[in-house]
């Protein structure tokens, strides 16, 4: 497969001027909102960390080896990026014992600022947080462009493709081919321990789907047999008549219409809906065959996110974005709708 895709935006039909973000990671700045507090008491250290050029999972082994503990004793709900300046809990699993009395020296030395502290039941999940606030500073000639404020409130006003960002699949998509090859040989958890390759594989699966449904205006209304998600929930259900008042739902982002993340079970959609997502298994039989026998179960994804807590200010040199996405968002899909890059 060729890379990068072409997979169309949904906001603009003319070319977008280009654009800089992320020369520094002090140009990306994400703020994981959890939702809820640590209790003040348990078996479980909460940990409120700021990192800078660090990967979630090297900054969970640089506190599992300062706490003395496995790295299964770590537990984290969202992957952050490396090339900027993240905040996010951490748990550690320190039964019957406190931290090392100089923790927060150790975690400088190890370029991670600890901000807070306090004892919690259980584990931190992956997952749980409600969602990411995001401070980018932009700059190059979109941010010179008269048309960038109206791109941007009708990001605002209609929300944009959910895709999944760049990161997903590695620099020039090496993660997808390697998933590639993989399912095709047989997946094994030892070939991919954390399931990267495999969530690879789903991605881009789903941004393929979501570029369909762009191309054919339905990315952000229900079509016959769609599967609507609750904003900020899980939940869904099967749209059997698109009737004004559903459609009124989705308008004001009540429900989004959903895509599939392939695995195992058989799609719930029905109508319209199911012949897109058969229409999909059938371009990329390899792919969906390989993630079924590898045994994973089929989920769903909003098509569509909402962007909210949004403010744009002009300053020298560029622009500062400030929004917030629901958990599992990409701000690279609110980007790529504003701007031209090689990356989004």
């Amino acid at each position: 497969m060729s890379w990068p895709p072409l997979w169309p935006r949904a906001l603009s039909t003319e070319p977008l001027p280009a654009g800089d973000y992320r020369l520094s990671a002090d140009d990306f700045y994400v703020e994981e909102c959890l939702g809820f507090e640590p209790e003040g008491q348990g078996e479980h250290l909460w940990l409120w960390v700021e990192k800078r050029d660090l990967t979630t999972l090297a900054l969970a082994k640089r506190v599992a080896d300062i706490c003395s503990v496995r790295p299964r004793d770590i537990g984290f709900s969202g992957m952050k990026d490396r090339q900027a300046v993240t905040r996010q809990w951490l748990s550690v699993h320190l039964p019957g014992r406190e931290a090392p009395p100089d923790i927060s020296e150790r975690l400088q030395a190890a370029s991670i600022n600890l901000l807070a502290q306090g004892r919690h039941p259980r584990k931190l999940k992956r997952g749980v947080h409600r969602a990411n606030r995001f401070e980018l500073r932009l700059g190059g000639q979109a941010t010179e462009d008269s048309a960038l404020e109206t791109r941007w409130q009708r990001v605002l006003e209609r929300g944009v493709p959910n895709y999944f960002g760049p990161q997903r699949f590695g620099t020039q998509g090496r993660n997808l081919a390697r998933a590639t090859t993989l399912l095709q040989r047989g997946w094994r958890k030892r070939d991919d321990p954390q399931g990267l390759l495999l969530s690879a594989a789903r991605s881009y699966l789903f941004n393929e789907l979501l570029a369909d449904r762009i191309r054919q205006a339905c990315w952000d209304r229900p079509i016959p047999g769609d599967m609507l998600m609750l904003e900020g929930s899980a939940s869904h259900f099967l749209a059997e008549r698109i009737d004004e008042e559903l459609l009124s739902r989705a308008r004001h982002f009540d429900v989004h219409p959903s895509g599939v993340l392939w695995g195992t079970g058989g799609l719930a959609t029905r109508d319209a809906a199911v012949e897109i997502e058969q229409a999909l298994a059938t371009r990329h039989t390899k792919l969906t065959a390989g993630l079924e026998k590898a045994g994973v179960r089929m989920a769903r994804r909003a098509l569509r996110m909402r962007v909210s807590g949004a403010a744009l200010q002009r300053e020298a040199g560029g622009l500062r974005l400030t929004f917030q996405l629901p958990r599992g968002g990409f701000a690279t899909a609110v980007l790529r709708e504003l701007m031209e890059h090689p990356t989004l």
